[in-house]
């Protein structure tokens, strides 16, 4: 009897230790920026879900593309209905791994490269960067910075109003994971 306690003792331990091992938020950041010497754009969206599996070395995120709020209401009324289509295409997600082996108990910043599938405007395509993951305080922080061309996702940019926007766009993501409970 108490070799079937202690045993259920330790696949408890366990599975809460392997468990542990997820880091997620609802509330992490995508920024998208465009400078031209016509116009800058700025859009930014805290509403992003994101996990991080240490144990596996995967990660996922997630995020609703009209939570994109940009600094002039006309923009992100253009970038809903005209760009991004979000009523078609509503979300854009990257799911994927990183092939580095991590300690995160050392601290500071750990850059990892990251692979796998980022779909955006019904266009999925394979997509590599580099990323740096950071444990401070109980808190795992996924950090990438990306540029992206619209028209690898099929998002066409009107003539009228294509010297307003870069051709590529440069992309930050910010994800402060807590353990998964």
């Amino acid at each position: 009897m108490k070799k079937k306690a202690l045993m259920a003792v330790l696949l408890i331990t366990a599975m809460q230790t392997v468990h542990a091992q997820q880091y997620f938020t609802t509330t992490g950041f995508a920024g998208f920026y465009s400078k031209t010497s016509l116009e800058d754009i700025k859009a930014e969206n805290n509403q992003v879900f994101a996990v991080i599996d240490v144990t596996n070395k995967k990660l996922a995120f997630s995020m609703l593309l009209n939570g994109f709020v940009f600094t002039k209401e006309l923009m992100q009324e253009h970038f809903n209905e005209n760009y991004v289509e979000s009523d078609k295409y509503p979300k854009a997600t990257f799911t994927g791994t990183y092939s580095d082996n991590i300690d995160l108990t050392k601290g500071g910043d750990i850059t990892v490269h990251v692979s796998g599938t980022l779909s955006l405007h019904g266009v999925s395509k394979p997509f590599t960067t580099t990323a740096t993951l950071n444990m401070a305080n109980g808190i795992l922080t996924g950090k990438a910075t990306f540029q992206l061309t619209p028209g690898d996702f099929n998002i066409s940019i009107p003539s009228l109003v294509r010297n307003k926007i870069a051709d590529k766009m440069d992309v930050n993501i910010t994800a402060n994971c807590k353990p998964k409970n």
